[in-house]
């Protein structure tokens, strides 16, 4: 499919103040402004991140609320439940708080709700458990900001909760102990962007300082909380930013028992990254909760013993493979749908419907769809029990939950932000849901949504690709939203004569620029541009740098994400 091609704008005079303070090539110069980094102390703090450079977990609202309930259970021996969300943020932050805690005081359990019989967050059951078995205090993370229902009636039979989040709050908050939430109104906290799993690290950080235990001891779970930045798509900026570096420093030195189980498992040998982390370890500990149990997950992050750790982790790496052909199976069934249904042809939406579709994956899917056959906002349904349940994922600059809200009237049920939502709904209500959704889509996106853009940080010449250029360039990891991995735009390339297809759908490229020197390059999937660049005609590449290992021998090659015949 053709993409759009934006390239971002610069501010030439910061470029250079900043390149004569820091004496580095200005193209770097300019990727540093690009992110908000326009001074030297700035730059020294981006390229060095340093703990000492932590807010004080003092400041956040309400912990020292937080921290007096925690003493007071401790005082009481009160029975505390540990509760988290099933995905990666949540159980990070569950293992997170448990296993510190579980170093203080014993009297401690975790829970986590099932996604299929309880749903997100705080649910009924989970209440009900703590009732039963004489819990008092909850500690809720990475959930029950909005759970204004079940903490009030929680609170009315002598359950307290802690809440931990990082969701956006309504006006109206629940009537919990203590809530830490650096976007609520009033908080002083200075970053606003922590995981979920941040938000719980600090929280043990407070209660570290007060009782007088080495922050050692907090620093041991920076492996679990960097897992958690990098899988939730928060900003890499910030604390963030400072948590993430020392957390992936930690997953290659010293990483806990269950992180160094999934890393051996996924037969990972390089020196892992945070894109590492999102495409190879979150995965597997997402499937944990979509194919069965995430209990497993918190368990895997809890042990300390290798080799029952691994055990876990097999039983993550199983259910990741479930997941795996099952949503493969589901996509090729949704894109059968699409080819041979005329009347989905043209449409600016895609809503499909199959009963028999696996729950956990259909978010999944959705993106899948969207990212590799039709670019458009998509919604995939299915049976979940006597109602509809489904998952949508947006494109680019369009609101999916402001279309999905304006259906409302259609819906049992719904919530979301920007990019992805969640709904439910009467199976009589399906068909009119489909027409409905792309009528509110069809009036309301602008048609250049619907064309996939490609942002590009700046134009390049070949020639400033040095081992030193890159060598500086590296140092912006860790990568993530707001720091993603440089983006570069070369013009008129030449083909030098030695491009191939490899495997019948890669494009193995060997490219010259004038002055410029030759370069190798990798363009997966891309054999369709072959024709492209082989007629000896000049050409322009967008691309990222990395390095290639081949027969001991190192070098920069170009990872191509498009082509075009030049201007």
């Amino acid at each position: 499919m053709q993409k759009r091609w934006t390239v971002k704008k610069y501010q030439p005079i910061q470029e250079q103040q900043l390149q004569s303070a820091l004496k580095i090539h200005p193209i770097l110069c300019r990727l540093l402004v690009q992110r908000g980094i326009t001074k030297y102390d700035e730059a020294r703090h981006f390229f060095r991140p340093s703990l000492e450079d932590l807010h004080d977990p003092w400041i956040m609202k309400d912990m020292d609320k937080a921290i007096s309930r925690l003493e007071e259970a401790f005082f009481r021996q009160e029975k505390i439940l540990i509760y988290g969300d099933y995905d990666v943020d949540g159980t990070t932050a569950v293992a997170t708080v448990y296993g510190f805690l579980q170093s203080l005081y014993s009297n401690i359990e975790f829970y986590i709700p099932h996604r299929y019989r309880e749903g997100y967050g705080i649910s009924m059951q989970g209440i009900e458990y703590a009732r039963d078995n004489d819990f008092t205090l909850v500690v809720a993370l990475d959930c029950g900001i909005k759970s204004i229902e079940y903490i009030t009636y929680a609170r009315s039979i002598g359950i307290d909760f802690i809440i931990c989040d990082h969701h956006l709050p309504d006006p109206e908050l629940p009537p919990a102990a203590a809530i830490l939430n650096p976007k609520q109104e009033g908080c002083p906290y200075p970053y606003k962007e922590l995981s979920g799993c941040g938000i719980g690290f600090k929280l043990i950080s407070a209660l570290a300082q007060k009782k007088g235990r080495p922050m050692q001891e907090v620093y041991a779970y920076l492996d679990l909380v960097a897992t958690s930045i990098a899988a939730d798509i928060v900003p890499m900026t910030g604390e963030n930013r400072i948590l993430a570096f020392h957390g992936v420093k930690q997953v290659n030195e010293t990483p806990s028992a269950g992180i160094k189980a999934l890393i051996q498992l996924s037969n990972l040998k390089e020196k892992l990254t945070t894109s590492n982390l999102v495409f190879v370890i979150a995965p597997r500990v997402n499937a944990a909760g979509r194919m069965d149990d995430a209990r497993k997950a918190v368990n895997l992050f809890i042990e300390k013993d290798f080799d029952k750790a691994y055990a876990f982790a097999e039983m993550l790496h199983g259910d990741n493979m479930e997941r795996k052909g099952i949503d493969m199976s589901i996509t090729q069934e949704a894109v059968s749908i699409i080819q041979n249904d005329i009347s989905l042809h043209g449409r600016k939406s895609t809503v499909l419907y199959q009963p028999h579709w696996h729950k956990g994956v259909v978010g999944i899917v959705a993106s899948r769809l969207i990212d590799k056959y039709y670019y458009r906002p998509t919604i995939i349904l299915t049976q979940s029990n006597d109602k509809v349940a489904g998952s949508a994922r947006s494109v680019s600059g369009f609101n999916v939950y402001e279309a999905i809200h304006q259906c409302k009237d259609l819906l049992e049920n719904y919530g979301g932000h920007f990019y992805a939502a969640g709904m439910t709904l009467k199976p009589e209500n399906v068909t009119a849901f489909q027409a409905k959704f792309e009528e509110v889509v069809a009036s309301t996106i602008n048609p250049d949504l619907l064309i996939p853009e490609i942002v590009i940080d700046t134009e390049i010449n070949l020639a400033d690709l040095t081992p030193a250029f890159y060598n500086i360039m590296r140092q912006f990891e860790p990568l993530g939203p707001e720091n993603l991995r440089p983006v570069f735009l070369a013009r008129n390339l030449m083909d030098t004569g030695f491009s191939k297809i490899v495997k019948e759908e890669h494009l193995k490229l060997s490219v010259k620029q004038r002055n410029g020197g030759s370069f190798s390059g990798i363009g997966f999937f891309m054999a369709d541009k072959f024709e492209l660049i082989n007629h000896k005609k000049p050409f322009d590449l967008v691309f990222t740098v990395e390095e290639n290992e081949w027969n001991g021998t190192v070098s920069l090659q170009l990872k191509v994400i498009d082509i075009r015949a030049s201007a």
